[in-house]
Formats: C-alpha cells, sequence, structure tokens
C-alpha cells in the first residue's frame, strides 16, 4: 500500500499517469469514507482506469490514507506544492488531469459548501474549477434527520442544476443507530455508474480521456 505522502511529487504523479481513463475520488467527513478503500480497489478493477484521491482533512477520521492504493492528496499538498507565482496549482492541474470525479461520500456539509460556491479545502477548490463538459457524479451520505431537513433536497436540486449527477443514497440502518434514508450507494452502484461514464466515453473518443497536463 502506498503512503499519504510519498517521495514523488504531486505533478510529477499527475504525469506518470498510466491509465486511460482518469477517475479523481473526492472523499469527505461522513462515516462512509471507511468504504473508500473498497471503492478504490474495485475502481482499479475496470479496465484502462487510472485513480487518484482528494481528501478532507475530517474524512480521515474515518479511514486511514495508507490503506488506500492509490496516491491520496490533501490540503496540506495544496499549501506545499505552491510557494511563488510560477508554481503549479494543485486543485487546477488536478481537474485537468481527471476525466471523471466523483464525490463519495458527500457530507451535508460540503453539499451546501459546493451549492453555495464555497471552496475553502483542496476537494471544493478542485469542484469549483471543474470543467463541467465532464462528469462529476456525487453520492450524498448523512444522517436521516439532516436529509430529511428542507435544506438538503435544495442544495441537492442546485448540484442537478449545475449537471452534476446525483447517485442517490439508500435507506438501512445508521452507524449512529437511526433507521432510514441517509446512507450513502452501495460501492458497487457507484462502480456501475462510474463504469456506464467510462463506456459512454470510449464510444465519443473526441470527448474521452487520457487528457495531457
Amino acid at each position: 500500500m502506498q503512503a499519504e505522502s510519498p517521495v514523488t511529487s504531486p505533478t510529477f504523479d499527475l504525469l506518470d499517469s498510466c491509465g486511460k481513463f482518469r477517475v479523481l475520488v473526492g472523499v469527505t467527513g461522513s462515516v462512509a469514507a471507511l468504504k473508500v478503500p473498497l471503492l478504490v480497489s474495485q475502481l482499479l478493477e475496470l479496465p484502462g482506469v487510472d485513480v487518484r484521491v482528494v481528501t478532507t482533512e475530517h474524512a480521515k477520521h474515518f479511514y486511514n490514507p495508507a490503506d488506500v492504493a492509490v496516491r491520496v492528496y490533501s490540503d496540506t499538498h495544496e499549501w506545499e506544492l505552491w510557494s511563488q507565482r510560477s508554481d503549479p496549482v494543485l486543485h487546477i492541474e488536478l481537474r485537468r488531469w481527471a476525466d471523471l470525479l466523483v464525490i463519495a461520500p458527500l457530507d451535508a456539509n460540503t453539499l451546501g459548501k459546493i451549492a453555495s460556491g464555497i471552496c475553502d479545502n483542496l476537494l471544493t477548490c478542485v469542484v469549483r474549477a471543474w470543467d463541467t463538459s465532464r462528469p462529476l457524479l456525487f453520492c450524498p451520505a448523512m444522517n436521516t434527520a439532516m436529509w430529511h431537513h428542507p435544506i438538503t433536497s435544495r442544495q441537492v436540486d442546485s448540484l442537478k442544476e449545475f449537471g452534476y449527477v446525483e447517485i442517490p443514497c439508500i435507506a438501512k440502518k445508521l452507524v449512529c443507530g437511526d433507521q432510514g434514508k441517509g446512507a450513502m450507494a452501495e460501492v458497487s452502484t457507484i462502480v456501475d455508474v462510474v463504469n456506464q461514464f467510462i463506456q459512454k466515453a470510449a464510444e465519443s473518443p473526441q470527448e474521452g480521456a487520457g487528457q495531457v497536463l
């Protein structure tokens, strides 16, 4: 497994990408983040796919980046990389690199930030700079009471208006003990939806993948 802070620089790692279709996984501070190692491993099983992860600091409370088989970027990398005007900006380089962004899980806090245009960490900066001609998928995950709050549906609708694609949450018994809707979609469902977009890109190579930085 690869540690969170390997010796290679973030930009070199992006240039060294070997996949034909580049999937960027965004991770936020929901307990469903514990499924990120599994999600990444299953995405890597798709033919011709390269994967990187962008995590919020709070998300790391629920999983260990060392358990993820690909490079994991966090706020520290953003600020360590840039020191003068000529330096690359990591959230822009990641946006250029990725053919698809899937945020799994998307917690209530980051949902509100994205809907409002706030960009105060590496992940939300990537989203704010995202090329909307490329797919952005989001997988809500939050407590049932938070999911049913009136603001949630408005914020989800805002993301859909931006052209982003929802992978709906599901109903189950949550870790907190509540029963109801709010759990992140199953990993297999997320991988299937990502694969649909990969197949679509393969059928339309002029829209396709593997953009060079």
